[in-house]
């Protein structure tokens, strides 16, 4: 399935996550869509990255458009616009996959603090319906270290109900130089978003400015 995606939606493209993806992806050769509530902004944004990276393969668009002439969609935006911007683009993502970066981090950022549903991504999957193939991953990966040249040490844990769209997406990741793993169904989103929390923690009391895990085997 990856031979047929050109067309890379990034939903919230305009903040700090999806600009990173969006440099990435644009110099692997994808087309870049960047959808935003502010159609304008995204492509100002667009036209900058555009001269910055010596490229054409980015536009600016509103949301919708934007998942609308995507072939794989990305959703970066904070917790508290999840549902809202879910809620917009719903009908246009239809047959897709969409990957659900969101971490619901509340006020006390170093306090897990779940959906009653069990995850952000399980809350994405209950907006969209059973026609939108959620698989969430990015939960624990600094958007600087994304957009960083250097060799990222931290690894992925993607998590899916559909194996293959989870494999699609460890490909496209795999093209940032992320090392990834397939965790399991979607449920298991909840060990990654709120690992997040806990890395903050790690960070804030060990003085780290990225703290991330790594899989091994003994």
């Amino acid at each position: 399935m990856i031979d047929k995606i050109r067309k890379i939606g990034i939903l919230g493209g305009t903040g700090a996550l999806g600009s990173a993806l969006t440099k990435k992806w644009a110099i692997a050769g994808y087309e870049i869509l960047i959808g935003s509530r502010d159609p304008v902004k995204a492509q100002k944004i667009a036209t900058q990255v555009n001269a910055e990276l010596n490229v054409s393969n980015i536009q600016g668009l509103d949301s919708k458009t934007a998942a609308r002439e995507s072939d794989i969609s990305v959703l970066t935006v904070p917790y508290s616009s999840h549902a809202d911007t879910l809620n917009l683009v719903k009908e246009d993502l239809k047959g897709k996959i969409l990957i659900d970066t969101t971490v619901p981090l509340q006020k006390m950022v170093t306090k897990v603090q779940l959906p009653a549903i069990g995850s952000a991504a399980m809350e994405a999957q209950r907006i969209l319906g059973t026609e939108v193939e959620i698989v969430a991953a990015l939960q624990n990966i600094g958007s600087h270290l994304i957009d960083s040249k250097d060799t990222i040490k931290a690894e992925v844990l993607v998590t899916g109900n559909n194996k293959e769209s989870a494999e699609t997406v460890m490909s496209l990741l795999g093209c940032l130089g992320l090392k990834c793993w397939y965790a399991g169904g979607l449920e298991n989103s909840a060990a990654a978003e709120a690992l997040t929390s806990v890395l903050i923690v790690i960070n804030k009391n060990h003085k780290l400015k990225s703290s991330g895990i790594k899989i091994t085997s003994h």
